[in-house]
């Protein structure tokens, strides 16, 4: 609803007359001039039958006390309005099996500054922090987790505090600046360990990129299939940080790691270290895709570089893009 024909208080009794017919799903759009956000009635809140609930645009979310959807499994919010600093944790609280949400926070605003994800029931869940946005800090606890996606585009200096995610399968990790990359994708590599991560997608800025990489690698035990790239505004020409090599091999190289791909690789030294170390350890490694846009010459000297790096699989295939 993208027109101003409709009016708040027409919205809000359609949405009263469908939550009396045990309504299983709402979707609603609304994208108006002038914005009158408010457009939903309490008993959204208290309905028993709803199963998914996606909310896009001009919507304010207003979450009275009391509040209780106990069969709603699927929340998906983008660029809504927060009435309160605590206003989405209190809906996710009273949401007891719920298992995929997903937040896209609404650039310029200032009503949630602190944002909290407890849900002991979810299994996906799908955070995009955009540039103007002033958040303070977010905290994400969520032990069920298997399929986690971040995208944090602030640049504001915040704090992110990410825990308990034993069971996560498949990560994905975009972040804008190295402050922010430290307060948030570090403090995943700091605090857990993913023994069940199997494919990991990760953008990594150059300034860090050596220390972000063994701490995946240390973290994720199980890990199969890795896919790296650097962050589009950073320069492997000027920036990249030394590389270190760790004084133990990260176990998944020794015991589980398949696929690796490596985007925007440049055959600068420190990538050629990196890449080389992981050839030397990763003992199950079928195949190593390198995508490059440097010129033919420059890649024909990288094939013949990583050609002639020890290998620890005899079968790993070496493919260039």
């Amino acid at each position: 609803m993208c027109n101003s024909r409709f009016k708040p208080e027409s919205i809000n009794t359609w949405v009263v007359v469908a939550l009396s017919h045990c309504l299983r799903e709402l979707d609603i759009l609304y994208e108006p001039y002038p914005a009158k956000p408010n457009i939903l009635p309490s008993n959204l809140y208290t309905c028993k039958s709803l199963v998914v609930l996606k909310l896009d645009g001009e919507i304010l979310l207003n979450v009275p006390r009391m509040v209780s959807l106990p069969s709603l499994k699927t929340l998906e919010l983008h660029e809504v309005k927060y009435s309160k600093d605590e206003t989405l944790q209190r809906l996710l609280s009273n949401c007891p099996i719920l298992e995929d949400l997903v937040v896209y926070l609404r650039e310029r605003d200032t009503t949630t500054r602190n944002l909290t994800v407890v849900v002991p029931s979810l299994q996906r869940l799908t955070l995009y922090i955009p540039n103007n946005y002033e958040l303070y800090e977010y905290v994400i606890d969520t032990p069920s987790l298997k399929y986690f996606e971040l995208v944090d585009y602030n640049d504001y200096d915040h704090y992110g505090l990410i825990e308990n995610m034993p069971y996560l399968i498949e990560a994905y990790v975009d972040s804008s600046c190295p402050v922010t990359l430290l307060s948030s994708a570090q403090a995943i590599l700091n605090c857990l360990v993913f023994n069940e991560l199997e494919h990991l997608e990760v953008f990594l800025c150059t300034v860090l990129f050596s220390n972000q990489l063994v701490r995946l690698l240390k973290a994720c035990s199980n890990l199969k299939r890795l896919d790296i790239s650097l962050m589009d505004d950073h320069d492997p020409h000027q920036d990249m940080d030394d590389w270190n090599e760790p004084s133990t091999v990260p176990e998944c190289l020794l015991s589980s790691l398949q696929s690796l791909s490596w985007s925007k690789y440049t055959g600068e030294p420190q990538e050629r270290d990196i890449m080389g170390y992981i050839l030397k350890h990763a003992v199950y490694l079928k195949t190593a895709t390198i995508k490059s846009s440097e010129s033919d010459v420059q890649k024909l000297e990288m094939i013949k570089e990583l050609a002639l790096s020890s290998r620890a699989s005899k079968t790993c295939q070496l493919m260039f893009e």
